[in-house]
């Protein structure tokens, strides 16, 4: 489990596709304090750390973490957002993020407002009944509030902290980014899609 408060932007310095495809990770977490076997969001992803040395660690990414995110399309030398695993105890700042990706959604346009930016995003129509206005979205692994939503749509702010500590102000109109909705909210929409599901039958 996460919070969406992004620890670091670490660089992706190698990839080994196969089977499993390996990323190697540069950060300034202290990669050797890792413990091997625990997750960590990588832009938004939860993956394993399955080796560390110096200040760098390695995760793996099945084929179907490939399919629903963007990790397939990251290169050495790319930024990616990253996140440690929430301890019990710690301060839940953002909020409740489990690292699995429901979509990949599309940067649709940009532009600043004052000291902050805004980004509209694609919605994707099966995630439109957990958005909400003033509601939580992950983007990239960023806890987010979603600002306003449309029927395909929907634009968030980033504040001066947000654009300068993660790599989402660099994405124009085009990018691709990993989308979580609210795990509440996800939760909330399966209830009352079955509530609503004639007797004896369950949506898909």
């Amino acid at each position: 489990m996460f919070t969406g408060l992004i620890q670091d932007t670490g660089t992706v310095t190698r990839i080994a596709p196969g089977a499993m495809t390996d990323l190697w990770i540069r950060t300034s977490l202290g990669a050797e304090a890792f413990t091997l076997g625990e997750s960590i969001a990588v832009d938004g992803a939860c993956l394993t750390v399955v080796e560390k040395g110096g200040d760098t660690f390695r995760v793996q990414a099945a084929p179907e973490t490939l399919r629903r995110t963007t990790l397939g399309a990251r290169r050495a030398g790319d930024k990616v957002n990253l996140e440690r695993a929430l301890a019990l105890g710690d301060r839940l700042g953002g909020h409740l993020v489990s690292g699995h990706v429901d979509a990949v959604s599309e940067v649709l346009e940009t532009f600043a407002e004052g000291g902050s930016w805004v980004m509209v995003f694609r919605l994707p129509p099966e995630l439109a009944p957990c958005f909400i206005e003033k509601g939580s979205v992950t983007v990239d692994g960023i806890s987010l509030t979603v600002n306003a939503v449309e029927a395909d749509r929907f634009r968030v702010q980033l504040i001066p902290e947000t654009q300068t500590r993660t790599t989402l102000h660099g994405k124009g109109p085009g990018a691709q980014v990993n989308l979580e909705g609210d795990l509440i909210g996800k939760y909330v929409a399966r209830l009352f899609a079955l509530r609503g599901a004639p007797e004896g039958e369950q949506p898909g």
